[in-house]
């Protein structure tokens, strides 16, 4: 059950220490784009998230993956200048095994990051590459993620109950 159970979890993805990743030769950050990149009604790249991915570019290879439609998705990977694998289906690693072979990347050069434990968290386990996890930028959801949210409070309960997982008690390293 601890599959879910993230490696780094932050507040948000501009409390990630990316030179100690870099360090433990991370090479790639998948981010995923909903509640973790952008609001999800948002239709463009807030200024501070598209300097943080232009920067983290001079050292990593940085892609969007997400579940969301490719129209939504491209608007912003076409905008911040990266890679992007929309209706990616998480948590199934179909695309990041894509991902492995386009770019030749070992699973330990990946990291996932993400504000959901079902999706996010379980691609990154399936794909045995670092899972951070990130507080969502909102409450507001998609209504299917409403399914997922519901589940994660559950496993977040179970972890919080076996003091594995604490929502807002953040660390950088497991």
């Amino acid at each position: 059950m601890n599959k879910y159970l993230p490696d780094v979890y932050k507040k948000n993805i501009f409390e990630i220490n990316y030179n100690k990743l870099k360090k433990e030769g991370i090479r790639c950050l998948i981010f995923d784009l909903d509640n973790t990149l952008a609001l999800i009604n948002s239709t463009k790249v807030e200024s501070n998230v598209k300097e943080l991915i232009t920067k983290l570019k001079e050292d990593f290879l940085v892609i969007i993956v997400s579940n969301s439609p490719k129209k939504r998705v491209l608007r912003f990977s076409q905008d911040l200048e990266v890679d992007s694998y929309p209706f990616a289906l998480k948590p199934s690693t179909r695309t990041l095994n894509k991902i492995k072979a386009k770019y030749k990347l070992e699973s330990k050069s990946i990291a996932v990051i993400g504000d959901q434990f079902i999706t996010d968290m379980g691609y990154g386990y399936k794909g045995k590459v670092k899972k951070i996890f990130v507080d969502c930028l909102s409450n507001k959801d998609l209504k299917i993620t409403n399914i997922n949210r519901f589940l994660e409070k559950k496993i977040m309960n179970k972890y919080t109950k076996n003091n594995l997982f604490k929502k807002g008690n953040y660390y950088d390293g497991r």
